[in-house]
């Protein structure tokens, strides 16, 4: 997952103009952001409030959901959560350290 979801979280950001985490708190905002959130309903409202094509948006439907199981820290500055999906980085492409 980490690969094509990190790749994805960078177009989402390109098209959007928004940081991953900066859409976290958009949901947050919008009282989506819980984990009983149903997929559906958080990608409906990607797709009429930032213009997200299907894929990108249940991308970050399923970065959203499953926060306590996306390790969303530096690598290498903590240990992975129990029971992590992958490292995934939310702050934006150009602060991206892969990228630097």
């Amino acid at each position: 997952m980490p690969a094509s979801a990190q790749s994805y979280l960078t177009t989402i950001e390109t098209r959007t103009g928004r940081t991953p985490r900066q859409l976290l708190d958009d949901l947050d905002a919008a009282g989506l952001g819980g984990p009983d959130t149903k997929a559906g309903e958080i990608v409906a409202w990607l797709k009429s409030e930032h213009g997200l094509g299907h894929g990108h948006a249940m991308t970050m439907a399923q970065v959203s959901r499953h926060r306590e199981s996306v390790d969303i820290r530096n690598e290498g500055t903590t240990p992975p959560p129990p029971g992590s999906i992958g490292r995934l980085w939310l702050d934006g492409k150009d602060t991206d350290p892969g990228n630097q």
